[in-house]
């Protein structure tokens, strides 16, 4: 069988289980999932880029065919030097794939051999966001529910609780 590689893209900060949920179904359906931090101009992270990576290769050490990398640049790039034929994208509600369809479409536009699949977490994550997890836990919420234990960890010391 050939090996299919998927990239998994995002900014993870943090990740959540609605991420987690994501990229265990990627593996149901790829040989490999590299779950990539992306280090995006516009946003300006809670965690550093290193603390992300460490988080994720923490959550999925147990998972020989996850693996965890940073890029910069063009994602098609990324995945024509990876030999990925594959971008899985998240979907929480329909306000998502607006934005989630341009992309796609953008991609296959630079790179027509690389497909876009989208992945609907399980329905108790929908609601669930990096942008949530980060407001509750700077505002002393418990993230139990959201995150794994060692990201809640992470996340508490970082806002000093």
């Amino acid at each position: 069988m050939k090996q299919r590689i998927a990239l998994y893209p995002g900014t993870f900060d943090p990740i959540t289980y609605g991420h987690i949920d994501v990229v265990r179904r990627a593996t149901e359906l790829f040989s490999r999932v590299v779950v990539l931090v992306a280090r995006n101009s516009t946003k300006h992270p809670m965690f550093t880029e290193e603390e992300r990576v460490a988080m994720i290769r923490e959550v999925f050490r147990r998972h020989r065919r996850v693996e965890v990398d940073a890029f910069n640049g063009l994602l098609v790039e990324y995945a024509r030097r990876r030999k990925a034929s594959v971008i899985v994208r998240g979907l929480r509600a329909v306000s998502d794939f607006e934005f989630e369809f341009q992309m796609a479409l953008t991609n296959r536009k630079l790179a027509p051999t690389i497909d876009t699949v989208f992945l609907v977490p399980h329905e108790k994550y929908t609601y669930l966001n990096s942008t949530i997890v980060r407001e509750v836990g700077r505002l002393g919420g418990d993230v139990s529910d959201f995150v794994p234990p060692g990201v809640r960890r992470r996340l508490l010391k970082k806002v000093g609780l």
